[in-house]
């Protein structure tokens, strides 16, 4: 079993130091959902909701938080974040909407963290434009489905 970075010998709690590691260029994609009503995912869609554009204004949170990820995450490294790209797949099937953010970077540690952070606050701008008219969304599935470059090299999650 590996240790864990961010516990030092004594068990206390530490922000890893990566200053000696190179930059090398990284990706991380995470992915996630909002299920809704049929009723409350027309209305989105439609662009009928009274607070405006339900995904637009979810895209420009999740670059928001992605850019703020080390201002709420304690232990995670703030990052020259080079890329945020943000995109929402209405699904009627599930009914609601699929979230997929990419996050790049040319650093020293990955961007998992921001791709999360992205995924993680469109869907909860999302519930907060149209939870007027439905309370019991539902979010889910939030996990990095990739991420690339650095020492640990690439990962999948299939």
């Amino acid at each position: 079993m590996t240790s864990l970075s961010h516990f030092d010998s004594d068990g206390k709690a530490h922000m890893v130091d990566v200053s000696d590691k190179p930059d090398t260029a990284r990706i991380a994609v995470a992915e996630g959902h909002i299920k809704m009503s049929p009723e409350t995912l027309s209305l989105i869609v439609e662009g009928r909701a009274d607070k405006g554009d339900v995904l637009g204004i979810a895209r420009i949170a999740a670059i928001t938080g992605a850019k703020k990820t080390a201002d709420l995450i304690p232990l995670c490294h703030p990052l020259p974040i080079s890329k945020v790209a943000v995109d929402f797949t209405p699904d009627t099937a599930l009914p609601g909407v699929y979230v997929r953010a990419t996050v790049k970077t040319t650093g020293k540690t990955g961007v998992e963290m921001e791709a999360l952070t992205a995924v993680s606050t469109a869907t909860l701008t999302i519930y907060d434009m149209v939870k007027a008219v439905q309370k019991d969304m539902e979010i889910g599935g939030i996990r990095v489905a990739l991420k690339d470059g650095g020492k640990s090299g690439r990962f999948e999650n299939t």
